[in-house]
């Protein structure tokens, strides 16, 4: 009998594939994978015949086709990535998340910005942060996991779709995923227990099941983004209030920093481009640019 399935978690050579309505199996992968040196991932959508419905065991027989694959974290099929930042304590770090939009944009993933902790915040602050994104062409969600705010239009972002959620430590990521799903830490720990081997090593990427066909990711180790294997010509490309003006620009492939006739710098000194999104590209520029190249 075989069904079908994604991968939640792989761990010490097992998988774990989560099927819609029926639950967790604890899968092996087929040697075939092996020779082909086809390395099942999270997220992907398998084919695995079961071995006993009760117990929920099977084996990984077939990876379906993907749809993307990132390196970093390595997972398969993501379709969105939520990125969670606190309208204060601590204040956003618009750089670190500059290069999480650039870092998602360079894999074509979409992505949403959501500002936990509005309660702490007073209008002027929520229309100062909607001003920094406004032309940057992403949507973006607040929410106060605290008050319980904003939790059904993220529930609506999510539906029907697998999400990357990342977000610096102190933003309340872990409160709005237990309030997306309350049972996640449970899940998390059922797996573990059942996976003894999985206490001692480091942290995994793994799926977490919301309803129906909505699964979100937890990312970890987010504290820093290095933008590895990028040419800093290419840079401007990922910001996408950019595009626009790129082709009035007096020079061709012009950086947008030193050069006359430059129509971003035009556009930056109307208020069309945000002033942090502008100089965040610039510091990204210049360390790009000063990034040895092997």
């Amino acid at each position: 009998m075989d069904m079908q399935g994604k991968i939640i978690k792989g761990i010490a050579g097992f998988y774990y594939v989560h099927v819609p309505g029926t639950g967790v199996f604890e899968c092996k992968a087929k040697g075939i994978f092996r020779k082909e040196k086809v390395k099942p991932l999270v997220g992907d959508n398998v084919r695995m015949d079961v071995i006993s419905l009760e117990e929920k065991t099977g084996n990984v027989a077939e990876i379906l086709p993907r749809e993307n694959e990132l390196i970093r974290p390595a997972v398969a099929n993501i379709d969105q990535a939520l990125v969670i930042f606190a309208v204060n304590k601590p204040k956003p770090n618009f750089n670190l998340l500059d290069r999480f939009l650039v870092t998602m944009e360079s894999q074509q993933v979409e992505t949403v910005i959501c500002f936990n902790k509005m309660d702490l915040a007073g209008d002027g602050e929520l229309c100062q942060l909607s001003e920094i994104y406004r032309h940057s062409g992403y949507q973006m969600v607040f929410a106060s996991a605290a008050k319980e705010q904003g939790i059904a239009g993220i529930r609506k972002i999510l539906e029907g779709k697998t999400t990357a959620v990342a977000g610096p430590s102190g933003v309340g990521k872990s409160s709005l995923i237990n309030l997306l799903q309350p049972e996640a830490s449970m899940e998390i720990g059922a797996i573990s227990e059942k996976v003894e081997r999985g206490k001692h090593t480091t942290r995994h990427s793994q799926l977490i099941h919301i309803e129906g066909h909505s699964y979100i990711m937890d990312t970890p180790g987010f504290s820093s983004l290095y933008l590895m294997g990028m040419r800093e010509e290419e840079l401007k490309e990922y910001f996408r209030e950019f595009q626009e003006y790129e082709d009035g620009c007096r020079f061709l492939g012009c950086s947008h920093i030193h050069e006359p006739g430059c129509k971003v710098k035009e556009a930056l000194g109307e208020g069309k481009v945000s002033r942090v999104r502008y100089e965040d590209y610039v510091l990204l520029y210049e360390e790009l640019k000063n990034t040895k190249k092997y």
